[in-house]
């Protein structure tokens, strides 16, 4: 079985990736976040390094796919399917050229390609995390990445609002596997009881599923 969590940065997918995994006593993939040499840069000049992200990120979202669908049962922090949300973003706002993104586009294609010939072709579930977005700029303050911070670069609000605004469609876009929605303003993982209830409704999704 592998699940995969999805939604905006600051949502709380990452808390929620550690607790599915825990309760299913399995293997949470995380999103190569902290270690990603690039993101810092991209945070300073979008346009210079907006498409060597993306291609970062595709290279370690394709690894991590591959091996999550290869072994029993993982959960993923993100993945391959959303990265293209980030990329048409990019382009859109004009730091990733019409060629960069027709590179992209060719490159994901082969990728996706590749994991049909996996015995496991697809996620068994995609949680989708959402809060308002008074929420998102509260959790991506407190957890303090400067880079991350509109203090720091006031145009990163807009970016935000428009990367929460896409998400919403890509949520009802997504097809590659059964999915869900979980309120994470309505549930606050903060709160424990709140971790149970959103475990119990994953159960019963799953349960759904199978």
């Amino acid at each position: 079985m592998v699940i995969i969590t999805a939604g905006m940065i600051g949502v709380g997918k990452t808390t929620l990736t550690g607790k599915i995994a825990e309760h299913l006593h399995t293997q949470a993939f995380f999103e190569p976040v902290g270690e990603n040499p690039v993101l810092p840069l991209y945070y300073k000049d979008q346009k210079q390094y907006g498409f060597l992200l993306q291609i970062y990120f595709l290279n370690k979202r394709f690894s991590m796919i591959k091996k999550a669908l290869s072994d029993d049962n993982n959960v993923l922090d993100r993945s391959i399917y959303e990265d293209a949300l980030f990329t048409r973003q990019n382009n859109a706002e004009g730091n990733i050229s019409d060629t960069e993104l027709d590179v992209y586009l060719t490159l994901l294609d082969n990728m996706m390609k590749d994991l049909d010939q996996l015995p496991k072709k697809a996620p068994d579930l995609m949680v989708y995390s959402e809060t308002t977005f008074d929420t998102i700029l509260y959790r991506i303050k407190k957890r303090g990445r400067d880079y991350e911070q509109i203090d720091n670069n006031p145009d990163l609000k807009d970016y935000y609002y428009k990367m929460w605004s896409a998400y919403k469609q890509w949520y009802e876009d997504y097809d590659a596997s059964p999915k869900m929605k979980i309120d994470l303003d309505k549930y606050n993982l903060e709160d424990p009881k709140n971790i149970d209830i959103v475990l119990g409704m994953i159960d019963d999704r799953l349960k759904e599923i199978r």
